[in-house]
Parts: C-alpha cells; structure tokens; sequence
C-alpha cells in the first residue's frame, strides 16, 4: 500500500473529505519504499528497506486550524483523524496570516525514471563493489547507499487535487588508509538508480585517500581555490552554496533579515549582486535533475530564473508574503541549476598557476545572516596545485567566507553535476580566505 497511484490516492482523499464538517479542509498522503545499506570499516553494519505511509488532515474553522495524522485507513479510524483535526481548530486561536487554501489548479509532469528501486541483492553487490576496491588496496571503506520511490497526494475542499510520484537513491562513501592519516570522499544522487556506479565513485574517494598521505601545512590566508561540487553543496547541516539558494526568502530579506535585505528597508530585487557568469534558476521538467510539480502548499511549480548574469531576478514569496504584498506567490522549488561551462575539474585545476583542490567543507555554520558570512572546515582531500597539477596533499583549515563575495571573485565556472537534487558546477575562486590549520583529518 505505500505507493497508491492516482485514482486510489485521490479516492482516499475524497472519502476523507467526505467525513469533514469544516469551513475549509485539505488532506495529504504521504508514501514511500525504500532500501538501505551501511558499510564500516569494510563490513556492512545494518541493512533494511520501509514501507511508509500516513494521512494529514488539516481543518479550518473561519482563521482557526488544526491538524490530525494517521497511518491506518479503515473507515473509524478516517473518520476519527478527521474530528479530531476538527476538535483541535476549534480550540486554535486565530492565525494572524491566515491565508484560504488553494483552488483548483493545473500542474505540469516532470519527466521521472522509471520507478525502480534497488533490490536487497543490488544494494549489497553496490557495496560490496566499494568494500572490495578498498580491501583490495588496503584501505578503508564507510558508505551509506539508500533510495526508494515515493508519492505525495492532496486533496481539498476548494476544489484543488494534486498528485506526483518520484524516485531518488543516493550514496556517499569515505576512503581511509588504514593508518587513518589519509582520507577521501565521494557522494552522488540519481533519479535512475541504474545510473549510479559505486565502484567508480569509491575509486574516485580512494584516489583522494590515498593521494592525502603526509599532508604539509601551509600558512593561512588567501588562496585561489577549486571547488568540487560536493564542497559546494554537501555538509553535515548547512551546505556553503545551497544556504544561499535557498535562503532567498522576500519576508526574510524585506524584514531586514538576510543579505537580500536593503538598507532603509526593501529587498535587493533587480540589483547585480554576483559576477555576470553567475546564473541560476529552478526548473521541473530538466531530465537530468526533474522536480517537484507542487510544493507543500500544492502551488505549481514553473521554471524560475532566481539569478541572471548577477542580477537577482526573483525571491521566494510565502502565499501569505505575496498576498501582503500583493505580488504572485512563488512556489518553493525541488532544487536549483547553476549554468556552468564545459571544463571538468582536471581542466580547472590545469589551468591554474597556484591553488587549493578543496574536495569537501563540513562543519559550516552561519556567522553573520546579513552577509552570509559562514565559517567551516575542509576534509576529505584538500591539495595544493601549482603549473596546472596537483603538488602535494595539504593539512586542512578553516575558512570564513561569504558565497556573495565568492560569487563576485570567480574565475572559471566548470561543467555541472548533479548533487543533492541540484545541477551545480566546480568552480574556480580567487582570494578565498583561510584563517587557521586544523590536524583533523
């Protein structure tokens, strides 16, 4: 039962609403199988697959709501997650940014693979292709491969009904020598689990291991770096690139909050804030990283352009933002695209004198929101290049640096890749700065 398809999730929902005496009422349905393997110091250590689905009943009375959740479907147990939506908007105090929910509305299709998902027995070849290049190497494995299909249904009383299904795996696996002073890192996401080679991308974490060993310190300071995408993107909370797209927010910018916020009151909408090479906007129908066809409030989502050549072009409008401010409301995308070029990370880093590889950030946390000024670690593999190669591996250090001041000092924009549901490039940075070493590994 965790994947309906549309008629039977749809019928669901009209049942539910059925059972609703509410002004206004909006139910969801939530489901997903998925699979799961996780490998340590080249064992695997847990393995499992779930099968998930729950109903959210959401009732209003005048500006009160409330909000029930069940995960069984006989018609008793409907009827009562209903009432006690019911119950509880009744005794909610009146929400000051009330908005009335969506009306019908008409969707696009993003094109999604076909909705396969890993068997136990690929799952454990996947990671036994990884553990074995290592064991084979003497080195040391830890990866994490999970993925599933999934659906999401809603339904309301306005006349508004929406449906999608998508599929998604990811993996990530670090590679250390045994003697734990060298270590690399590789991380992908595919809609078409097919598409995904975890051998290739062990090799990839275990070139990097083993290439880290006797890291020389250098002195703090401004480097000419390379980012790969995955220290763009990836981290443990907050990610140096993805804090930025999606911290585009107009209430947050218009109430002084953010680096999109402008002195005397207002946002930054329409100035250049970014190198003319920097482009960046969402779109659902791309192939290679489709999206969402509605976001959680079930408005549509369209392709956005949110940066042109550095200018900024839209900010995200909540529904109750954009009805304050009397302007269409943006729907929240699945993920962002940066247009790049056409050099792999090789050809960057061949085209540079002297620089840093940075291969990952992690550790990152906000420092200042009105900058976004953030502080963090590299790890994983971080190298020094000079005349266009890769000299010598490096210690790690800490950085404070702001995307928006990284975004008007880049040399060179690569191909993109996809990760984390994005499209993003490696890009080439002038003058990122480093403040101190850091002998963790």
């Amino acid at each position: 039962m965790p994947i309906l398809s549309q008629t039977d999730a749809q019928a669901l929902l009209k049942q539910v609403l059925g059972y609703s005496t509410a002004d206004e009422c909006e139910a969801s349905l939530n489901g997903s199988t998925t699979g799961n393997i996780r490998y340590a110091r080249n064992g695997v250590s847990t393995a499992g697959a779930q099968d998930t689905i729950s109903l959210a009943v959401e009732a209003r009375f005048g500006k009160r709501s409330g909000t029930a959740t069940c995960n069984e479907f006989d018609e008793a147990t409907l009827r009562r997650c209903v009432q006690r939506a019911e119950e509880i908007a009744r005794l909610a105090p009146e929400s000051p940014e009330y908005v009335s929910l969506l009306g019908a509305q008409t969707y696009l299709k993003p094109p999604s693979a076909a909705p396969t998902v890993l068997a136990p027995a690929a799952r454990a070849q996947a990671a036994a292709d990884s553990i074995n290049l290592c064991v084979a190497k003497n080195l040391t494995a830890a990866g994490f491969l999970d993925g599933g299909t999934s659906f999401r249904a809603l339904r309301n009383n306005k006349g508004m009904d929406a449906y999608q299904q998508s599929t998604n795996t990811n993996f990530s696996v670090t590679v250390r020598t045994t003697d734990g002073r060298g270590s690399g890192y590789a991380i992908a996401d595919v809609t078409d689990a097919a598409k995904l080679n975890t051998k290739a991308l062990t090799q990839r974490a275990a070139d990097k291991a083993a290439g880290s060993l006797n890291a020389k310190a250098i002195e703090p300071g401004k480097y000419t770096v390379i980012l790969e995408p995955a220290a763009l993107m990836a981290g443990d909370d907050l990610s140096l690139l993805g804090g930025m797209l999606f911290g585009m927010d107009a209430r947050s910018a218009d109430e002084g909050r953010s680096f999109l916020s402008k002195k005397g009151g207002g946002n930054r909408k329409g100035e250049k804030l970014f190198d003319d090479k920097v482009t960046i906007y969402s779109d659902p129908m791309n192939a290679e990283v489709p999206g969402n066809a509605f976001d959680g409030d079930g408005l549509p989502t369209q392709r956005m352009s949110w940066v042109e050549k550095g200018v900024v072009k839209n900010l995200l409008y909540s529904r109750y933002w954009a009805q304050k401010n009397n302007v269409p409301a943006t729907a929240f995308p699945g993920g962002f695209i940066m247009s790049g070029g056409t050099q792999s990370t090789a050809e960057l880093i061949k085209g540079t004198a002297k620089g840093i590889l940075i291969t990952r950030l992690w550790y990152i946390r906000e420092v200042d929101p009105q900058t976004l000024l953030y502080t963090g670690l590299t790890r994983d593999g971080t190298f020094y290049i000079e005349n266009g190669a890769i000299k010598f591996p490096i210690k790690n250090m800490r950085f404070n640096e702001s995307p928006i001041i990284m975004l008007n000092n880049l040399e060179a924009i690569g191909r993109p890749q996809r990760l984390a549901g994005c499209l993003v490039p490696p890009l080439k940075i002038r003058d990122f700065t480093f403040t101190s070493l850091s002998d963790a590994v």
